[in-house]
């Protein structure tokens, strides 16, 4: 009878097919249950919260402002089971097949060619495809299974996006540089040197830089422009210019003294390295296990807090 653990389990799934679908008789029947069983789920569900979580007019089913806000927790409670059961179902099973993941170049070389070989030990019968490119792949018409990305939200709502650590972006040149220009110690200074900018972003040679709360747009010459970050680190790394740059692509560069930073207490926008993939019922293997190896790789390595630190305090 209604009231039991199982039946609010169904109240929700009924409530979120409900919210989805418009319509209660699809929702029942997608749950495989009767219309009148349905109307006393939802009826109980509405009771048990005392509140109206949908409004029933002459075109539809509509959700109120509750509802609103109670669909957008349960869909996250059940995607979030689900996303369990089924990794509780990968480990038992031995996955294989093709796993095509797509990425930028600077992504693949820097995040994902070095972990390769311990995911190919672990999974032996999985061959890898990688598809390099500095744009975005539609991943259900291209047939991608996974895309590293920047993008923080999918336009198709059949994506499901998981951050993986977040960076800095931040100002870099090679010693040799600064000792032929000089090291910039003002934002002022930065006019009177020439950049090395990465296309694909909006306004490249404007910089918002945050210091203390404030921010300042600071606009810079171009040096050099480049559809890809391994051109503009190479560029870089040969004195050709001031380097913008995700401190998660130049952190070795970084460290070895190749490249040293400039202007470190200002603060650009950081961006959100992402695994990007179908949503799901039930992933295949393949995929779940490969963002699993990702996720734990990006939390063992500690790379939030190396690529999210200034330089001094690493």
């Amino acid at each position: 009878m209604p009231g039991s653990l199982m039946d609010r389990w169904t109240e929700i799934e009924l409530f979120v097919q409900t919210a989805e679908l418009g319509n209660l008789s699809k929702a029942a029947e997608v749950l495989a249950i009767s219309n009148a069983t349905a109307s006393r789920f939802l009826a109980s569900l509405e009771g048990r919260l005392d509140a109206r979580l949908i409004e029933r007019n002459t075109r539809g089913l509509a959700l109120t402002e509750v509802g609103e806000e109670f669909y957008l927790r349960c869909k996250g409670i059940l995607t979030d089971m689900k996303d369990a059961e089924a990794a509780a179902n990968a480990t038992t099973l031995d996955p294989s097949g093709t796993l095509r993941i797509t990425s930028s170049l600077s992504s693949c070389m820097k995040y994902i060619t070095p972990v390769l070989p311990r995911f190919v030990e672990r999974y032996p019968n999985i061959d890898i495809e990688l598809v390099s490119a500095n744009r975005y792949f539609d991943l259900i018409e291209s047939g991608i299974d996974v895309a590293i990305r920047t993008r923080e939200y999918e336009p198709n709502s059949n994506i499901t996006v998981r951050r993986l650590a977040q960076t800095r972006r931040i100002l870099v040149a090679s010693p040799s540089y600064l000792a032929r220009y000089g090291t910039p110690q003002t934002l002022e200074q930065l006019a009177q040197h020439k950049f090395l900018l990465y296309t694909y972003i909006s306004k490249p040679n404007e910089l918002h830089l945050t210091r203390g709360g404030a921010t300042q747009v600071v606009k810079v010459r171009t040096g050099l422009q480049a559809n890809d970050g391994q051109i503009l680190r190479a560029a870089a790394l040969d004195g050709l210019g001031i380097l913008v740059q995700a401190s998660s692509l130049i952190y070795d560069d970084v460290e070895a003294g190749r490249l040293l930073p400039l202007l470190d207490e200002w603060d650009l926008p950081r961006l959100s390295i992402n695994i990007a993939y179908r949503t799901r019922k039930h992933l295949p293997a393949k995929v779940r296990v490969f963002i699993d190896f990702m996720v734990e790789t990006f939390r063992q390595m500690d790379c939030e807090k190396k690529w999210s630190s200034p330089a001094g305090q690493r």
